[in-house]
């Protein structure tokens, strides 16, 4: 997945997840690591919006790195008061 040494691009806090957010991408950056706090969050990559009940589990403490086109992802709270720290990387 990441070749070779990468190169911070930014920092993203999302903490209102009541609905389905998008990634706000810095420019430059190709991969991101997603880690969320307080509950469980759900990503979409593929056009539609996640749902508490649906898309891909990011349980609490879990990392997930992302490879993919990041303007298309979102991400959607499981339950109240959940944050999602992300880091990109160019």
């Amino acid at each position: 997945m990441r070749e070779g040494p990468v190169q911070p691009k930014g920092y993203q806090q999302i903490t209102s997840l009541a609905a389905a957010v998008a990634l706000t991408v810095p420019t430059g950056s190709r991969y991101a690591m997603l880690k969320c706090t307080a509950q469980s969050v759900r990503i979409r990559d593929d056009g539609t919006d996640p749902t508490t009940a649906i898309g891909m589990l990011i349980d609490v403490g879990d990392e997930l790195w992302y490879t993919g086109k990041l303007s298309r992802v979102k991400v959607i709270q499981t339950a109240v008061s959940a944050t999602l720290d992300v880091l990109y990387y160019g």
